[in-house]
């Protein structure tokens, strides 16, 4: 029976395929099978850091904050993806748990800097803990090498699709380059 988010062992290979069904261009896709890849991930990162609480974009906060005391909510949310409102409940919820404190900033009043309290390093540390066992599972099959290799095309493919959604520049006038 088709089954389109079944759970694949991670200790066998990635399937992009399920028998039956003719998926046509998607076989030449690079955002499909990345997306597929990131299917399972996020399942297997749901299941294993979710009892604590933590959410791929919470893991990202609290680890950015952790790594960069004084960061302002403006700035983890541009660093994140995510928009300010959004981080704004995160940072309340991160509050509430007793993971992390506001501070005012000395250099903007408008702006509260980020700290991890020791709750929310201990926190930090488990998940840590868990998503590496996770990153371990992953890529069992694929070398040392074979991993800087892939992170670092990621990195290229991901470079390529931010320059593409830049806007072009506009020239000013009397300002024309040869």
């Amino acid at each position: 029976m088709y089954s389109p988010r079944r759970r694949i062992p991670a200790n066998r290979a990635f399937e992009r395929h399920v028998a039956g069904v003719d998926y046509g261009e998607l076989d030449r896709s690079a955002g499909y099978a990345i997306r597929r890849a990131q299917i399972v991930m996020y399942e297997d990162f749901e299941r294993e850091l979710g009892p604590l609480r933590i959410t791929p974009p919470r893991y990202s906060s609290l680890t950015l904050i952790a790594r960069n005391p004084g960061l302002s909510q403006s700035e983890l949310a541009e660093l994140v993806g995510v928009g300010r409102s959004a981080m704004v409940a995160m940072i309340h919820l991160f509050e509430a748990e007793g993971w992390v404190r506001r501070e005012g900033s000395p250099e903007d009043s408008r702006a509260n800097s980020l700290r991890v309290t020791a709750k929310g390093q201990e926190v930090l540390d488990e998940a840590v803990r868990r998503h590496m066992a996770l990153e371990k599972e992953w890529t069992a099959a694929l070398t040392s090498a074979e991993l800087r290799t892939l992170i670092a095309l990621l990195d290229k493919v991901g470079g390529t699709i931010e320059d593409a959604a830049e806007p072009p520049r506009r020239r000013r006038k009397g300002n024309a380059r040869a």
